[in-house]
C-alpha cells in the first residue's frame, strides 16, 4: 500500500488540517519538516491534506506551519473551494434513523465515563460504529435526534450526556 492511500486510510478519508474529506485526487503527503529543510520522508513525519493546503503551505518550517494552523484557531479553513464534492443529503428511512439511534445509544451507554466529549470525536465514534459509511448529513441527523430526544446536549463543541438507564 502506497503511503498517500495508508496514511489517508488513518486519517479517515480526510483532511488532517481542515478535516473536510478529501475528493478523489485532491489528496496529497504534506511533510511536517518539510524535506527542502531535512525533513524525512517517513510516515511520523508526513500527513494527507488536500493539494491546496499542501500548495499554501509549502517548504515553511514546522514553526510556521502551526502559526498558520494556530491563527485559524485550530480549524484552518481550506484554501481550496469548494474542498470536496457536496455531500449528498440524507435518506435514511425513519425506521432505519430509529434503528441507528439505538444502537448510537446502546454503544454511548456501553463506553461509561469513557464517552466522547468533543462533538467531533461523538461523529467520528458513530461512523466508526457504522463502519465508516454514514454521509456527514447523517451524522448531523444522529447527532440531533439524540440532542432532540435529550440523550446529549452540545454546546459548542462539548458533548454531555443524559442517557436513558442501560438495560439489564
Amino acid at each position: 500500500m502506497k503511503q498517500l492511500e495508508r496514511l489517508l486510510f488513518l486519517q479517515g478519508n480526510r483532511c488532517f488540517l481542515c478535516h473536510h474529506p478529501i475528493a478523489p485526487g485532491e489528496a496529497s503527503v504534506e511533510h511536517l519538516v518539510a524535506t527542502s529543510n531535512g525533513g524525512a520522508k517517513d510516515d511520523e513525519n508526513c500527513i494527507v491534506c488536500c493539494k491546496a493546503a499542501n500548495a499554501a503551505l509549502g517548504s515553511l518550517s514546522i514553526k510556521a506551519k502551526f502559526q498558520a494552523v494556530l491563527s485559524h484557531r485550530g480549524a484552518l479553513s481550506c484554501p481550496h473551494v469548494p474542498h470536496a464534492e457536496p455531500q449528498p443529503t440524507s435518506a435514511q428511512p425513519p425506521s432505519e434513523l430509529a434503528e441507528r439511534i439505538k444502537q448510537v445509544v446502546v454503544d454511548l451507554q456501553k463506553r461509561g465515563s469513557a464517552r466522547p466529549r468533543r462533538l467531533s470525536t461523538l461523529k467520528n465514534t458513530i461512523n466508526a460504529l457504522f463502519k465508516m459509511q454514514l454521509l456527514e448529513a447523517d451524522l448531523n441527523l444522529l447527532v440531533d435526534s439524540l440532542a432532540a430526544m435529550g440523550h446529549v446536549v452540545v454546546s459548542d463543541e462539548k458533548v454531555t450526556y443524559a442517557l436513558p438507564p442501560r438495560d439489564a
